[in-house]
């Protein structure tokens, strides 16, 4: 009976070992620079390096593959000229694929990079056809309820993203200024104007979630401060645009009479707004 014992112990602690080696075997990466050049010609520079020695090779938008580091090294770095590649969208996505000195292959998440430039339609394209379907997405209201004096009432919201600030993943900026114009129909003041500031943290399971703090009026004396939060659920056409739900608590300091509540669904576009770095 002690022999069997010590026999499974045995097993137990080899089995636990080799485990524990697979798993501290695995090779890591640590993005160092990912970016586009704005001069010209413009150029993808990338560079990287690994927790051991391994080959590396890049993959652009599952098509363009490119060699990186031929002999095993820990640090890695590659330029690539882009003037001859054609991407559909301004984001370009990568995915970098490497294996170390004992044959184990890896490869990472998805990374992307913005292009300096607006790259042309693919043939069979009509730019002004793009543009055009493009504003009118964008020109869409969002529609929403509002909750106020124990009423309910439908609306209808516009929001222009005016400025802008850059992140470093360049799926969203860090933040925006807006200005807004809801209408609500059927209500005592139907027409308000907005301007605010809104934050955006991008989360690993959704696209984003972003408070924000915006100021209202309807110009006839009805004035007061609105905070929200909003969360962009999924991308709809090549990523242009953002599907997001918002809830936003209206009110003036001091007087609770004409405070009000409002649920939005619409749709979020980075590309119509001027950045700032």
């Amino acid at each position: 009976m002690l022999k069997l014992k010590f026999i499974l112990f045995a097993l137990i602690l080899f089995l636990s070992t080799a485990f524990a080696q697979e798993e501290n075997s695995a090779v890591e990466i640590f993005l160092i620079d990912a970016f586009a050049t704005p001069e010209l010609p413009h150029t993808f520079v990338l560079s990287f390096f690994t927790s051991e020695a391994a080959i590396a090779k890049v993959i652009l938008e599952n098509k363009y593959e490119y060699e990186v580091s031929s002999e095993f090294s820990e640090m890695h770095n590659i330029s690539i000229d882009l003037s001859s590649l054609k991407f559909e969208n301004k984001t370009v996505k990568f995915v970098i694929e490497y294996a170390d000195s004992l044959g184990n292959k890896y490869s990472n998440d998805e990374y992307d990079f913005d292009l300096p430039f607006e790259p042309k339609i693919k043939s069979g394209s009509s730019l002004l056809t793009f543009c055009l379907f493009g504003g009118m997405i964008f020109a869409l209201p969002a529609p929403g309820y509002v909750h106020n004096k124990g009423e309910d009432y439908f609306s209808l919201t516009k929001e222009i993203p005016v400025l802008s600030f850059r992140s470093r993943s360049f799926n969203y900026p860090s933040g925006y200024i807006s200005i807004e114009y809801t209408y609500i129909f059927n209500a005592e003041s139907k027409s308000f104007f907005r301007a605010g500031y809104k934050k955006i943290y991008e989360t690993r399971f959704l696209k984003y979630i972003s408070p924000g703090i915006s100021a209202y009026t309807d110009f006839n004396g009805r004035n007061g401060l609105a905070p929200e939060i909003s969360v962009g659920w999924f991308t709809l056409f090549n990523d242009s645009f953002t599907f997001y739900t918002r809830y936003r608590f209206n009110f003036r300091p001091g007087d609770l009479s004409v405070n009000f509540h409002e649920f939005n669904l619409g749709l979020y576009s980075r590309f119509f707004s001027l950045y700032l770095n």
